[in-house]
């Protein structure tokens, strides 16, 4: 909890006056009985109106001046609550994005998601509920207490009988209930990740026509998150009856000890009536402070989780190092190996050179290695044996953004993002003139259907680029790479979707761009990488062949094997 209640220091003003405030308003609500009590004494007993008007008056005042105190301490609570849920959110947002593909899928994007929305409003609500009323209530309560003493010692026992009565079934519900708490989070988390998975997969859900056992899988996990919360609210709604009994009782007993002390003259009518106001103002005060247990319950749980998200330390993080303009940014691979689990190689022993302004293309079956070592190029992933270089510099020593603008990766599934066009192809670089996005389209073979939309680069994409088709997509993401003018351009299969025609003109037109970036081609075709420089050719995580075209037809038994697999292909 520390780590949630260090953002407590940017709103040490809120959390000073907005108790003090809330504070005042309870001790003009306990002096309330006591001037009732003076109205029954005096004035009703006098029968003198001007008093009883008087006092009425009083009373009036109390409520107007509680009621500023109670606006001026809302006001605080709310800029507080809602001033640390958006520093959270954005520390929760901030770390996530530090965060390698591995970690993500360790919390799992669902589970990220609910903790980032319901995680964090159930910590605002908590910090609104401390300032406006952790403070109140069990003032209210001792303060009820004490002034019962004050006004008669032998009947303020029964208040106190009544409070520990109370602490008792307060801290048997609560004990039942706080493990309940992480049980619904569980499950919102499951929903969330059923929802994202039929979302982005349903059109193979519908190919498939699986949407009635999904929906069926749907209404398993939220009935079992049904479940959990009713066995949560079964338990927390046992106390307001639970208190509700002690508290009658206890105003059953002031009642009747307290009609022998009026009889024998020890108690006044209007003490009387300002120990059952106490006692009520007590119990609902109880009440209070039995759903703050429930709120701080379920924030305590919710805060955990956060916590666990804030605490935990990106596993790849950038050096200070950036590249020289002047310097040749030639990669370097030497007996590169990694394992996305213990005991289990992805690849092995991985080497190769890539030189400036050269088309390399890398070739290999299913389960290969190929994605893996996409990812290690920009450092979504880090090597667990070898070294990368980048510029004759080790990339763990480069800052990460300077690494990411130097090396940008277009892979197979076109991401792109709700904005215009001109937006999206800005990720590339946010200082990027029309002209440039322009050049770009060009040389993505994009243009042409850009400039057929009415608006062009103003044209308005949904989410994920909806509205466009496959091919499109494809190549507006590597136009939006080629506007950051990379040293080293990587296309993960990301021309899967065009025709061979317009794959052949976006090779041709790579090697045309001034200055023109190094490119590593990642596809199942042979035409995409026939004409590179040289291909590289892996088979089970190992590199088996390495040379043009012509050279790995003769010593090369894995691409013999690819080439002829296509060859028939073709002919059928």
């Amino acid at each position: 909890m520390k780590t949630i209640v260090s953002y407590f220091r940017y709103f040490k003003k809120e959390l000073v006056f907005g108790p003090l405030f809330k504070l005042a308003e309870a001790i003009f609500e306990l002096l309330v009985p006591l001037v009732m009590a003076r109205i029954i004494d005096v004035g009703i007993a006098q029968k003198d109106l001007t008093y009883i008007l008087r006092q009425g008056g009083v009373i009036v005042g109390f409520a107007l001046v509680g009621i500023a105190c109670s606006l001026t301490c809302q006001y605080f609570a709310a800029r507080c609550s809602q001033g640390m849920g958006t520093e959270l959110r954005r520390a929760v947002y901030h770390q996530i994005n530090l965060f390698s593909a591995q970690q993500v899928s360790q919390f799992s994007s669902s589970s990220l998601i609910t903790r980032l929305t319901n995680d964090v409003n159930q910590v605002q609500q908590a910090v609104a509920m401390l300032i406006r009323l952790a403070i109140r209530a069990p003032f209210l309560v001792l303060g009820s207490l004490t002034m019962a003493m004050m006004i008669d010692r032998t009947m303020a026992l029964i208040f106190l009988a009544a409070i520990v009565v109370i602490a008792l079934v307060l801290s048997v519900l609560m004990t039942c209930s706080s493990h309940f708490f992480k049980a619904v989070q569980r499950q919102l988390d499951r929903i969330s990740q059923i929802t994202q998975e039929n979302l982005e997969g349903q059109r193979v859900i519908r190919a498939f026509s699986r949407q009635r056992l999904e929906t069926q899988r749907f209404d398993e996990a939220a009935q079992a998150s049904y479940q959990a919360s009713m066995r949560v609210g079964w338990i927390s709604g046992l106390f307001n009856p639970a208190t509700q009994i002690v508290i009658n009782l206890g105003i059953v007993a002031l009642l009747y000890c307290g009609s022998f002390q009026v009889n024998s003259g020890a108690l006044s009518q209007g003490n009387l009536v300002a120990l059952v106001n106490y006692m009520t103002q007590m119990f609902l005060a109880l009440v209070v402070l039995a759903n703050l247990f429930v709120i701080f319950t379920k924030a305590a749980a919710s805060a955990s989780r956060i916590e666990a998200i804030l605490k935990t330390e990106p596993a790849i993080t950038g050096g200070i190092t950036e590249l020289s303009k002047d310097k040749d940014a030639v990669l370097e691979m030497d007996k590169v190996s990694f394992g996305y689990s213990e005991g289990e190689s992805a690849i092995e022993q991985i080497s190769f050179t890539i030189q400036p302004h050269q088309t390399v293309g890398l070739i290999g079956g299913t389960g290969c290695g190929k994605s893996t070592i996409v990812q290690l190029l920009p450092r979504l992933i880090d090597p667990t044996a070898g070294e990368i270089w980048l510029g004759g510099v080790p990339l763990r020593e480069l800052s990460l953004a300077d690494l990411r603008r130097q090396i940008r990766i277009v892979p197979q599934k076109a991401v792109l993002f709700s904005g215009t066009i001109r937006e999206n192809l800005r990720w590339g670089n946010q200082d990027a003139d029309d002209a440039a996005l322009w050049q770009a389209l060009t040389l993505a073979q994009a243009r042409d259907f850009v400039e057929a939309m009415p608006q062009g680069l103003d044209t308005l994409l949904v989410q994920g680029g909806k509205n466009c088709s496959g091919g499109q997509r494809q190549r507006l993401c590597i136009a939006r790479a080629l506007v950051g003018r990379p040293s080293l351009l990587v296309l993960d299969d990301s021309t899967s979707a065009l025709d061979y025609q317009t794959d052949a003109r976006l090779r041709q037109s790579l090697k045309k761009i001034e200055g023109s970036p190094a490119v590593l081609i990642v596809s199942q075709r042979i035409a995409s990488i026939r004409h590179a420089d040289f291909i590289l050719v892996m088979d089970q995580g190992r590199l088996v062949g390495k040379g043009t075209h012509e050279e790995l037809l003769d010593s090369c038994a894995v691409y013999q094997e690819i080439v002829r697999s296509q060859t028939r292909e073709d002919q059928r």
